[in-house]
């Protein structure tokens, strides 16, 4: 088993390198977990939108 970490910025980033990243391997896929994380930093928002894709190649 292995697992690959996805992280991004916006949730759309995140959606297009899952799909890229499913779409260039041939492995049995286990399980996707996704979370949201969120910071302030000064004014700004910080958002980290992450996936972990467990899978068997």
């Amino acid at each position: 088993m292995k697992v690959k970490i996805i992280d991004e910025s916006h949730e759309k980033d995140l959606e297009n390198s899952i799909n890229a990243f499913l779409s260039n391997t041939s492995c049995d896929i286990i399980d996707i977990q996704f979370t949201t994380a969120v910071s302030v930093f000064g004014e700004e928002q910080v958002y980290c939108f992450s996936a972990m894709i467990l899978y068997k190649e």
